[in-house]
């Protein structure tokens, strides 16, 4: 429930729903957008959302920045308890699971959790202005919200050790030539381009896109691809589509 006094544009997560695509802003200028309970919380409530009606989901970030990590006045007062809950992995690993693909739009600072979170989506863009990393070893933790397993997917385990024991932060053009954005755009052009990705994936299938993302995240190859085409190899969608395929082709 929004808190007293709230407003949708004045929310800590300010989300635009739309036919077939959310957009969640996280809305915390005042501290870089960091990452504390409350924001987790509304991410909880957006992915039973999405998990119960699949839509494209793109994060952003309010006034040029992502996300400057995680909330550190109240990372500094949780225990070891805390860490077994998992906070913040929690909540990135259900938005990595949600059924349709998530793009991060990402300007300015992307770092701690804000990285984290940013490795959690399917796709990375940013603007020439993105630093990205993970400098947690030196406030004494380390990155377990996804960093040291998503890291070396994403560029390799050799750049992801570099990254997270010397916490390094990547400008914009070595996180492109590093693969952790696939594009770069001016700032006032970021949402229109993540956009433009979205109308892309809409274009398709979406139990095809939703199957891929599936696979995509399967450690069970081939069988899962196999089931999965047979699925869709049943689906009215995958006859129609190829059928004004090839009407296409006959003119």
């Amino acid at each position: 429930m929004p808190h007293t006094g709230e407003t949708p544009d004045t929310a800590p997560l300010r989300i635009d729903r739309r036919g077939d695509r959310v957009v969640a802003m996280l809305n915390r200028p005042r501290v870089r957008n960091a990452i504390d309970q409350d924001l987790v919380d509304r991410l909880h409530v957006l992915c039973a959302e999405l998990e119960a009606s699949p839509r494209i989901l793109i994060i952003t970030g309010a006034d040029g920045v992502f996300a400057s990590g995680a909330d550190i006045a109240q990372l500094r007062r949780r225990r070891a308890a805390d860490a077994r809950a998992g906070i913040n992995t929690t909540v990135f690993r259900r938005i990595r699971a949600l059924p349709m693909p998530v793009i991060a739009a990402i300007d300015g600072y992307a770092l701690g959790g804000g990285a984290e979170l940013a490795y959690a989506a399917d796709l990375r863009i940013g603007t020439p202005e993105v630093r990205i990393g993970n400098p947690e070893t030196g406030l004494g933790i380390i990155a377990a919200a996804g960093a040291t397993w998503r890291l070396p997917e994403l560029v390799g385990e050799a750049r992801a050790a570099e990254l997270l024991y010397t916490g390094r932060i990547l400008t914009a053009d070595e996180a492109l030539a590093w693969g952790l954005l696939s594009a770069l755009h001016p700032a006032a052009e970021l949402m229109d381009a993540a956009h433009a990705l979205a109308d892309r994936i809409a274009a398709n299938d979406p139990l095809a896109v939703r199957h891929t993302k599936t696979a995509l995240l399967s450690d069970d190859h081939p069988a899962i691809d196999l089931e999965l085409q047979a699925e869709l190899f049943e689906s009215p969608a995958k006859i129609a589509r190829m059928t004004a395929f090839l009407e296409r082709h006959r003119r």
